[in-house]
């Protein structure tokens, strides 16, 4: 998939959701899908970042954004629902999510990591991309081809120390794709999958790797081929895995 080529109009005509859009891939991922003709709805918790991604995607000219300033942390479902039918009241359509927004707090062992931590752990990576796919799922299951991917980790997916409750957060979704790809099925929609970005210039990186130069690893548009591949028509058959980024 990294030697992906997307033809230009691979989105045309779509709308994607993109939650963590402003910053680190959620914005790399906006933007290119914007590039390639998707309306994108950009939530996030900060309306600034949103702002300067919405007027990124107009000056190069994209379709034009919606945005839905929204804190994960603090969702339910009553308010869930309700976003799911702001989108469809205001875009019409949903044809694919892309879940990039993440809690991080620090690399520790678990016996200093507090229930309060975990909760929030749980609740922004794990239950939060759960909650808001099934608040969108009647909308994703009018569209003819649907895609929503969650962002797993290296580290849910490879366990090792000091990862802790974002580590098992995000081997969390690992589980939860292949869940809702057997119920779904072969042929369900929407198609549902995993991507694991691996090392990535992100400000999140910047933390767990302080002295590492960003130049030694892949920058966030590096993965885009894996992202667009996986949100548009060509991947079709895909559901239900759990896909590694390699560069």
């Amino acid at each position: 998939m990294k030697d992906y080529t997307p033809r230009p109009d691979l989105l045309a005509g779509r709308v994607i959701l993109v939650t963590g859009a402003g910053s680190g891939l959620g914005r790399a991922a906006s933007l290119a899908y914007a590039r390639h003709g998707a309306t994108v709805a950009l939530l996030g918790r900060n309306e600034a970042k949103l702002e300067a991604v919405y007027d990124e995607i107009l000056a190069a000219g994209g379709p034009e954004p919606a945005m839905f300033p929204y804190d994960l942390a603090t969702a339910d479902d009553r308010s869930l629902e309700t976003l799911a039918n702001t989108i469809a009241h205001h875009l019409k359509r949903l044809d694919g999510v892309l879940h990039s927004a993440h809690q991080f707090f620090s690399l520790t062992p678990l016996h200093l990591q507090t229930l309060e931590q975990w909760q929030t752990l749980m609740r922004v990576n794990l239950i939060a991309p759960f909650a808001l796919t099934r608040a969108c799922l009647p909308l994703l299951q009018q569209a003819q081809d649907a895609s929503v991917i969650f962002t797993g980790e290296t580290h849910g997916h490879h366990p090792s120390a000091y990862w802790g409750g974002y580590a098992v957060a995000k081997s969390g979704l690992e589980t939860l794709t292949r869940v809702w790809a057997d119920e779904l099925g072969a042929d369900g929609n929407p198609r549902i999958n995993t991507l694991i970005p691996g090392p990535v210039a992100t400000t999140l990186r910047s933390r767990t790797h302080p002295g590492l130069a960003p130049e030694t690893v892949a920058s966030a548009d590096d993965l885009m081929p894996w992202y667009l591949y996986l949100i548009g028509a060509d991947s079709r058959a895909i559901r239900g895995q759990i896909v590694e980024c390699q560069t």
